[in-house]
């Protein structure tokens, strides 16, 4: 039996990211972390169907957890299907949940995903210890990266008149 062409087993393949994170969090430091998830969960995420928004980690009696990650149930199961917003236990070592669980007890600091991706056929999720941006910081940010698209356009047309 052949697997199909669009799924490798081998390498990585991204499934989503938490663009919205970057914008909200300034991400301090990043764990790669395994899921516990049930086979229609991973159906849904070969097709994509999985929504990272308001989701986040927390440390619950040594384990790590993950809450409000909606996997969309899957459309070809009719019985047995999976809870689409079930809190979903993360695969850390016993080592880095310890720091977890200190970086969580730091003020305003708290655990988000930023990545869901397949690693050689497993899935993978990007944990980022992050610190909540103030209004002023977004701000500051939007400012830079449009100083430096306007930066780009002018060499661009400068480069352009050269020829």
């Amino acid at each position: 039996m052949t697997k199909p062409a669009d799924f490798p087993r081998k390498g990585t393949r991204t499934i989503t990211d938490n663009r919205r994170a970057y914008y909200e969090y300034h991400i301090l430091d990043t764990y790669e972390c395994g899921l516990v998830l049930v086979g229609t969960e991973v159906k849904s995420l070969r097709h994509g169907r999985v929504q990272m928004v308001d989701s986040h980690a927390q440390v619950v009696r040594q384990e790590l957890w993950l809450y409000n990650l909606y996997i969309n149930p899957h459309d070809k199961t009719h019985y047995d299907n999976h809870e689409a917003k079930r809190p979903r236990k993360l695969l850390l070592h016993r080592g880095e949940i310890n720091r977890l669980i200190g970086k969580q007890e730091e003020k305003g600091l708290t655990l988000i995903p930023t990545k869901l991706y397949f690693k050689d056929g497993r899935v993978k999720l990007e944990l980022a210890v992050a610190k909540g941006k103030k209004l002023y910081d977004k701000r500051a940010d939007s400012a830079t990266k449009d100083a430096k698209r306007e930066a780009e356009r002018a060499m661009a047309s400068s480069r352009r008149e050269l020829y």
